[in-house]
C-alpha cells in the first residue's frame, strides 16, 4: 500500500497542535535539521498496535480498560516512524508527538489528511439503513472507480477518522457512513469528512433519548451540511415526510429518491421474488432501466434508488448502475438472509429501532415459509420507549406473522401490544405470541416453538447480543 501524502511527522504535529520530540540527525545529538524521520511520509496512522506497519504512526489513546501508551515499546520494535502520545515514552528512543488529548489529535490529524485528498467523498446518514445504503452505493460506484468504504461500525468519532486515514492514493472515491446519537457529533464528523455528496436515508425514531423528537433528529443530522462542499449534491428520501421539505441552499443540488413518482429517482414494475430480492424498473435522469435487487424488502429498493442517484452524479451509465446493484452484498447482522439446514434466517441482530424493526417484519412477510419473529429490546428511545415497543408488537400482529417471540424488559410492552384485543386490526388471533425475560431463557424455549423449515427473523438492539441467538439457530 502506498504512503500517505504529506503525512510527515512535522505536518502531523502541526495538524494536531502537538510538540514534535525525539527527532535528530543520524549520528548526531542535534534535534534540528534535515533527517529521514522528519521528512518521511507515514505508511499508516492507527490506534491499534496490532495494525501498525513499519514506517507508520501510532496514536496512543486511553480507553476504558486499555491504555495505548503501554504498547509504545511494542510498536517501536516494529519500526514505526513515530507515535502520538499524551506523555513521553519510557524505555524506548523513538520520535514522538506530545499532545494533550490523543483522541482529539486523531480527529485533527484525519481532518488535515482529508483536506489534502482530491477524491470525491460520499457521506451517508439517517436513522435506518445507513449501512445497507453504503453497501449499495459502494457496489455501484465500484463498477467504475476504486472505492474505499466504511468497514464494520466505524462510523463514529473514532471510527470515521480512522476510515478517512485509511484512504490511499490508489482510491478514487470514498463512501463514508456517519452515525450519531447526540447534538454536535455530526458537526464534528462533517468537519473531518467534508462530504461532496450527502445521502440521507430517513428520519426515524432512533436516539430519541438524547435528540427528543424526529425534528430534533433531523436538526442533529443536518449538521452534516456544516462542512459539506458548497457545490455538492444532496440525495434524500423524498418519501420521508420531513426530508421531502428540505430546502436547497446555495448551489447545492437536491435529488429525491423513493417509490413516489414525484421523486427524481423512483421505481416502477416492482416484482417481488420473496427472500431472493426483486426486479424493478428505475426511473431517473431522464432514463428508464431495469435492475435486479438481490436483497429482499421495500427498504432495499429504496437503497438501490439512492445508489442510482449517486451513481448518476458520479457519471455512471444505467448499465453500470444496474450491474452494481445486482452484485451488492449486505454486512452480517444487518438484514442478511442466511440459510441453514433447519431454518431460513433474517439476521438483523446488529441493531434495532422501531423503523428498522417494522421494515424487518415486512421483509419476513416476504417468506413463503412459516414466519417467526424473535424480537428484543430497542434502546435509546427516551420517554416514548414503552409506547414504541408496544407499537412494534401491534404492527407484528397486524401483519399476520405466525409467531412473535418477545424478549427483554422493554419488550414486555411489545408482547402486550401484540396480545391486546382490539389493537391489532385484522389479525384475528393468527399470531402466536410468547414472552421471555431474557435472551438465554428464550434460547432454551425455542426448541418448543420453532419448526424445521421456518423463516426466522432475529432483531434487537446491539446491547441485547442477539448474535448469540443467530449462532444457536445456525447450529440447531
Amino acid at each position: 500500500m502506498s504512503s500517505m501524502k504529506n503525512m510527515t511527522l512535522a505536518n502531523i504535529a502541526g495538524a494536531c497542535g502537538g510538540i514534535l520530540c525525539g527527532i535528530r540527525e543520524r549520528g548526531s545529538d542535534h534535534r534540528e535539521g534535515n533527517c529521514p524521520e522528519r521528512d518521511q511520509e507515514a505508511s499508516c496512522v492507527v490506534i491499534d498496535s496490532r495494525k501498525v506497519q513499519p514506517g507508520g504512526v501510532f496514536i496512543a489513546t486511553r480507553g476504558a480498560s486499555v491504555d495505548g501508551h503501554t504498547f509504545i515499546p511494542e510498536v517501536a520494535a516494529k519500526g514505526v516512524l513515530g507515535v502520538v502520545c499524551e506523555k513521553a515514552p519510557e524505555g524506548c528512543d523513538i520520535p514522538y508527538i506530545l499532545v494533550k488529548d490523543s483522541l482529539q489529535a486523531l480527529k485533527d490529524i484525519a481532518e488535515y489528511y482529508r483536506k489534502g485528498l482530491a477524491i470525491p467523498v460520499v457521506g451517508i446518514t439517517g436513522s435506518v439503513g445507513k449501512t445497507s445504503t453504503k453497501e449499495f452505493i459502494a457496489s455501484v460506484c465500484s463498477v467504475r472507480y476504486r472505492v474505499l468504504k466504511t468497514e464494520g461500525n466505524f462510523n463514529n468519532e473514532i471510527g470515521l477518522p480512522l476510515t478517512v486515514l485509511s484512504i490511499r492514493q490508489e482510491h478514487e472515491m470514498a463512501v463514508l457512513e456517519m452515525g450519531i446519537s447526540d447534538f454536535g457529533e455530526m458537526h464534528r464528523l462533517s468537519k473531518i469528512a467534508r462530504p461532496d455528496l450527502v445521502v440521507m436515508t430517513n428520519i426515524g425514531q432512533s436516539h430519541l433519548e438524547n435528540l427528543g423528537s424526529r425534528e430534533g433528529i433531523l436538526k442533529a443530522k443536518s449538521e452534516i451540511f456544516d462542512f459539506m462542499n458548497p457545490e455538492g449534491c444532496t440525495v434524500v428520501n423524498g418519501d420521508d415526510d420531513l426530508l421531502c421539505h428540505m430546502e436547497k441552499k446555495g448551489n447545492r443540488q437536491i435529488l429525491h429518491f423513493g417509490r413516489n413518482s414525484s421523486n427524481e429517482f423512483f421505481a416502477s414494475r416492482v416484482e417481488s421474488r420473496g427472500l431472493t430480492g426483486s426486479s424493478i424498473m428505475i426511473h431517473g435522469d431522464r432514463k428508464v432501466f431495469s435492475a435486479e435487487v438481490p436483497l429482499p424488502g421495500e427498504h432495499m429498493i429504496l437503497n438501490a434508488l439512492a445508489a442510482a442517484a449517486v451513481g448518476t452524479q458520479m457519471g455512471l451509465s444505467p448499465e453500470e448502475i444496474a450491474e452494481g446493484i445486482s452484485r451488492v452484498e449486505i454486512v452480517s447482522g444487518r438484514g442478511n438472509v442466511v440459510r441453514t439446514p433447519s431454518y431460513t434466517l433474517i439476521d438483523g441482530s446488529y441493531n434495532s429501532n422501531p423503523g428498522s424493526a417494522k421494515a424487518a417484519i415486512d421483509m419476513l412477510n416476504l417468506a413463503f415459509e412459516r414466519k417467526v419473529a424473535l424480537l428484543g429490546d430497542m434502546f435509546e428511545l427516551g420517554e416514548q420507549k414503552e409506547q414504541l415497543h408496544r407499537e412494534v408488537g401491534v404492527y407484528a400482529a397486524e401483519q399476520g406473522i405466525d409467531v412473535l417471540v418477545c424478549t427483554g424488559e422493554l419488550s414486555r410492552h411489545m408482547y402486550e401490544g401484540a396480545e391486546a384485543p382490539g389493537e391489532t386490526k385484522g389479525n384475528k388471533g393468527k399470531t402466536e405470541v410468547f414472552y421471555f425475560e431474557n435472551r438465554d431463557e428464550m434460547i432454551e424455549g425455542l426448541p418448543r416453538i420453532l419448526k424445521k423449515g421456518d423463516a426466522v427473523l432475529v432483531k434487537a438492539s446491539h446491547g441485547m447480543h442477539f448474535e448469540k441467538v443467530v449462532e444457536w439457530l445456525k447450529q440447531a
